[in-house]
């Protein structure tokens, strides 16, 4: 918990070195503490889970989930199977997101079933490092399994630095097609349109129930600024705390921040864990 109410990160990377194609530096972006982050590795480059769950319960984290990416061609992979460990280890606090690329990945329906077997509570899509777009049909059957799940599938919504990154997958007109295309299913914004599309992608979450902005990598003293043409009051009872760890300056830090800026406490307590428990299913500490 941070100071007496529950938090829920949905955005981590506990990355295996040896699948990294980045740079250490580049990836961990060591200006926010890379040499604590390499603390928490094994010899073997696997992130160690008693190290793992305990910088968690430091930063006050209850449930977080952490994500397996397949994009061999901008960060490497990062299997699910990599992510079991560190679940296993505390599966009330760690959970994982699955992740599917429709160019590795045939059919996609039965690797996603694979993932949701293995334990995931989401569905990851990463059209931006992937190299794919979002209404990509062959998609379509993991959509559908995870609107008759009532799991949510998450979208990487903005634009990314890394090397090989194909930013016009990052546009959240692409999102129009899936949105009338499934109608029950929950769509969440990594990201929240980061780069370009900040409106667009709040004027999605304000005008369908079913969207929602995840904060992963968005400094939180600039947030107000990113949606100033939008009602604020609104705009954050619609959004689901998250980190993008390890490049951030600290979990807690960053939730104490974003605390500050909500209007009111039972939209506080909605960012920090309340929209995430309802839209991923998860069960916090009271």
């Amino acid at each position: 918990m941070i100071d007496g109410l529950p938090l829920i990160d949905v955005h981590l990377h506990p990355a295996h070195r040896n699948g990294l194609k980045l740079d250490w530096d580049v990836w961990v972006q060591s200006k926010f503490g890379g040499a604590e982050v390499r603390a928490l590795y094994d010899q073997d480059g696997a992130m160690n889970p008693d190290r793992f769950d305990a910088l968690l319960a430091a930063e006050g984290v209850d449930v977080a989930i952490v994500l397996a990416e397949y994009s061999p061609k901008v960060t490497g992979w990062q299997t699910a199977e990599e992510m079991l460990p560190l679940v296993r280890h505390n599966p009330a606090r760690i959970k994982f997101a699955a992740n599917i690329n429709p160019h590795l990945h045939y059919p996609v329906a039965d690797e996603l079933r694979r993932q949701l077997d293995l334990g995931a509570v989401a569905l990851k899509v990463h059209p931006v490092h992937g190299g794919f777009p979002v209404n990509d049909r062959a998609l379509y059957p993991a959509y559908e399994i995870c609107q008759a799940a009532g799991i949510p599938v998450v979208v990487h919504c903005g634009t990314s630095t890394f090397p090989g990154a194909m930013n016009q997958f990052g546009d959240p007109i692409l999102l129009d097609d899936v949105l009338r295309d499934f109608r029950s299913l929950q769509l969440v914004l990594a990201h929240g349109g980061r780069g370009w599309w900040y409106d667009a992608a709040a004027f999605l979450a304000l005008s369908d129930e079913r969207v929602w902005i995840e904060l992963s990598g968005l400094p939180p003293s600039r947030l107000q600024t990113y949606y100033a043409k939008h009602s604020w009051a609104r705009l954050t009872r619609k959004m689901i705390f998250g980190t993008d760890w390890p490049g951030v300056p600290g979990i807690a830090a960053n939730a104490r921040a974003v605390a500050a800026l909500c209007p009111d406490d039972e939209t506080t307590a909605l960012v920090l864990s309340g929209n995430a428990a309802r839209v991923y299913n998860l069960k916090p500490a009271a």
